[in-house]
């Protein structure tokens, strides 16, 4: 599956990606240290990112997760990932967002014409109502992504997710369909 817009591309993930997303990802490794989840060290390896990919492979066969590479047009060059997970039906049509992207590509406006791309996909493709997601405070750039692709911040999750092995505060934005200026 591929969503195009001008300068960057999401696609899913195959298998032949993961080389890349290993380089991605030790590329960024004290980057994203900072504000994604602690990792195993193996996560650094090719084999852990092949299975990673391959979960997600099926994942998105049942409905639970859409996870995207961000690729930037001009070189097909793999910059960044962006998912859907948690995906929740019945009377919830409701996901969590996540994204990283690059430390060399950020301030560019990638991740925020990603978080658009994936926000329409949500809720005209796979219908959802909510879409949520989480930030640390302190991380000022990705609170203006939010905030500018519509997100409303909902309040604070104490102590919500582990990174860099301390337990961090994260503040909990939402979007809800009708608020979105794309439903179809």
């Amino acid at each position: 599956m591929r969503i195009d817009s001008k300068e960057i591309y999401l696609r899913s993930l195959e298998i032949s990606d993961a080389e890349d997303l290993l380089a991605l990802q030790l590329r960024n490794k004290d980057f994203f240290v900072k504000t994604a989840p602690t990792q195993q060290e193996d996560f650094y390896t090719l084999d852990c990112q092949l299975e990673y990919i391959k979960r997600g492979i099926h994942q998105q066969e049942n409905d639970q997760r859409y996870g995207f590479g961000i690729f930037h047009k001009e070189d097909s060059l793999l910059i960044g990932n962006i998912m859907l997970a948690a995906i929740m039906r019945g009377p919830f049509q409701s996901c969590i967002l996540g994204y990283s992207l690059d430390q060399q590509y950020n301030g560019r406006g990638y991740i925020s014409e990603a978080v658009r791309l994936l926000v329409d996909f949500a809720f005209n493709e796979l219908k959802l109502f909510r879409i949520e997601a989480g930030v640390m405070p302190s991380n000022i750039g990705s609170i203006r992504v939010l905030e500018k692709a519509g997100f409303q911040k909902e309040g604070l999750s104490r102590k919500n997710i582990e990174i860099n092995g301390k337990r961090e505060d994260h503040l909990l934005f939402s979007k809800l369909v009708e608020e979105n200026e794309t439903v179809q």
